[in-house]
């Protein structure tokens, strides 16, 4: 099968057509906009503010520094999605044998659980903070999203884009009034970009960094580009990956705008003081007394919330993606996101129930560590494949930036390497007298790890035959053949509902049957209560009159000489009494017309043109209502 196209619901949707330099660079603005929400996260909140209490405005160069190394990554990462069209997952699992991408895989889900259970933390944190409602109530209310992301996937990717910029935009708002009243000293703040570290200082500092390039915005972004429309040319490809530029430099340093006004309103507020901060909590509690307003409280409550929920978006989509990519398998997105949700919720809601609110601080650093680990198996990848003169011909990495990005690539390795080393040694010092398990667990996970991060590392030069693995594992599509044999409808089956759009799909299907000489079979399910207790002794005005309709159709077919029949049949599901009629009288096309729910509708009824399409291997043809020709 040759690959799909990212998020296919949405790809190529924007028009980047415009008369004007402004209007093209508004239609280009948006992915990043969706990327820099995933640098604000509940889990940023964290690593800031300690960093913030405890050393000041010292570690304000390493917001500078980690923001510079996030907008080259993901400068790349646009540009593999621009120039080949493809993902990051997509191009994993083109270039890596399958035991190497499926494990790329299992990485990245864990890491998008990981960033997903940050978001369901601080989002039951803000409900808590805003309304006093615990925290255990909070993290079930955040599992109710699911209804609002497959709303929002309908709406189309613009609104998504505008909806996650509103809430950045609250946020950023909150944080600048925040600091309006805190008032920081300018001077202090310009010394605090001077690089300086010590050891003290050195877990924090990998920490935000660990915190702020995020290892499924890699994934994301290189999607996200592909919903812009757009030529094949180089130079109109030359052309998006300058604008998209553009659009991430404006998004990623607002990003590090709101990074950096949390770790100054710690360093303002509470390091000054000598107050020491660890827990979100605490800092919401300590704002309003230190700050003379409960304004401070209630804006760091909001701003906390919309983080939440906009990284809630982001997430969903990269899960998506990453799954499609990965596995080429596609899901409903309501049901991908309440898988990943799940996963989220689980440990989030243990934990608070058996170590209580503080506990929710260290899962949130432990998530972060999670994000850290699976960071280099996303970064390494991209450099690779942008790099590669073949896959992305003259918009190649140059050697001086693709040197540049190996050395970043290779700070960002070891620096995690370092912070993952760290919090294992804690775990080893705490688990006691249950080391010895404990490391006998973690040890073969490590090694496997590290011997994926060698494959990944060294693949390009490896030798031919290990690489050869690779080959068969994406089929490519056949070649044309020189003459097309037309299929034979002998027989076609046409569901009918009793509705305004019975007429459009009739309309199709007795256009097919008169070209093919088919035999035309419509099939009516009725499924009141009396035709449910009674089958077909039941007899209503209802249903008579139902019948009268059909058969009507059915006599106006024949007039037309085709060949119609009608059977009409009583059942629980519409979806499994269609399916069991095909399987017993082997169709050649299944016409059926779609109902035009909308997305809650769709979400309490079910789909049924889906579920017939996944039980039966029969062309199906769909007729949306009110879409005639």
């Amino acid at each position: 099968m040759s690959a799909s196209a990212s998020l296919p619901e949405v790809h190529s949707s924007v028009q980047t057509a415009a008369p004007s330099l402004l209007k093209r660079m508004f239609a280009f603005a948006g992915p990043a906009y969706l990327i820099s929400v995933g640098y604000m996260d509940p889990g940023n909140w964290a690593t800031d503010l300690e960093g913030g209490a405890r050393f000041g405005y010292q570690l304000l160069w390493v917001l500078a520094m980690s923001n510079l190394m996030a907008i080259l990554l993901q400068t790349l990462s646009a540009r593999l999605g621009i120039v080949t069209r493809r993902d990051l997952a997509q191009a994993c699992r083109e270039s890596y044998p399958p035991f190497v991408s499926t494990s790329l895989w299992l990485l990245c889900e864990v890491a998008i659980a990981a960033c997903d259970l940050a978001e369901v933390l601080g989002a039951a944190i803000g409900f808590n903070l805003l309304f006093h409602i615990p925290l255990l109530a909070g993290v079930a209310i955040t599992a109710a999203d699911t209804l609002l992301i497959l709303l929002f996937t309908r709406l189309g990717i613009r609104f998504i884009e505008s909806f996650v910029l509103a809430l950045v935009t609250v946020i950023t708002c909150c944080f600048l009034i925040e600091l309006t009243i805190a008032r920081p000293v300018i001077s202090s703040i310009f010394t605090g970009l001077v690089p300086r570290l010590d050891s003290s200082s050195l877990y924090v500092a990998i920490g935000i960094l660990g915190a702020t390039v995020m290892p499924h915005n890699l994934y994301l972004h290189s999607a996200l580009v592909q919903t812009r429309r757009f030529g094949a040319s180089l130079a109109e490809k030359r052309s998006a990956c300058r604008y998209n530029l553009i659009d991430s430099v404006i998004a990623l340093n607002g990003a590090m705008i709101v990074n950096a006004a949390i770790l100054i309103l710690a360093a303002t507020v509470f390091f000054q003081r000598g107050l020491i901060v660890t827990e979100i909590q605490q800092a919401h509690l300590l704002l309003a007394p230190l700050l003379g307003t409960t304004a401070a409280s209630i804006l760091f409550s909001v701003a906390l919330l919309c983080a939440g929920q906009s990284s809630t978006l982001t997430g969903t989509l990269a899960g998506q993606i990453v799954m499609e990519g990965f596995l080429n398998l596609r899901m409903r997105p309501w049901l991908r996101r309440f898988i990943t949700r799940t996963l989220a919720v689980i440990p989030a809601a243990l934990t608070i129930y058996f170590a209580g609110d503080k506990g929710t601080y260290k899962l949130l650093i432990l998530s972060q560590v999670v994000l850290s680990l699976q960071l280099p198996f996303a970064v390494i990848p991209l450099v690779q494949f942008t790099s590669d003169r073949k896959r992305m011909g003259e918009l190649a990495n140059t050697r001086v930036w693709a040197a540049i990005s190996w050395v970043i690539a290779a700070v960002i390795v070891l620096l995690n390497v370092r912070l993952v080393s760290m919090e294992l040694s804690e775990w080893m010092e705490a688990a006691g007298a249950y080391r010895i398990w404990l490391a006998a667990g973690l040890a073969p996970i490590l090694l496997f790890l590290g011997a994926l991060l060698l494959w990944i590392t060294f693949e390009p030069v490896l030798p031919r035959m290990l690489r050869e693995l690779r080959r068969g594992h994406v089929a490519l599509p056949a070649g044309v053949p020189d003459d097309w044999s037309a299929p034979a409808y002998r027989r076609i089956l046409l569901p009918l509902d009793h509705s305004d759009g019975d007429r459009e799909t009739v309309a199709h299907a007795a256009a097919l049957a008169k070209a093919h000489g088919s035999e035309l079979h419509l099939l009516h399910i009725e499924e009141d209560v009396p035709s449910q207790l009674y089958g077909s002794l039941s007899s209503t005005a209802e249903v008579e009159a139902g019948r009268d309709y059909f058969e009507a159709i059915a006599e106006s077919l024949r007039k037309q000489s085709i060949d119609a029949h009608l059977v009409i049949t009583t059942g629980k599901s519409p979806r499994a009494t269609i399916v069991e009629w095909a399987k017993a009288n082997s169709p050649d096309l299944i016409v059926m017309g779609a109902h035009g729910h909308g997305a809650i509708k769709d979400l309490i009824f079910g789909r049924t043109i889906d579920a017939v399409r996944h039980a039966l291997n029969v062309p199906i043809l769909v007729v949306r209502r009110g879409k005639r020709g």
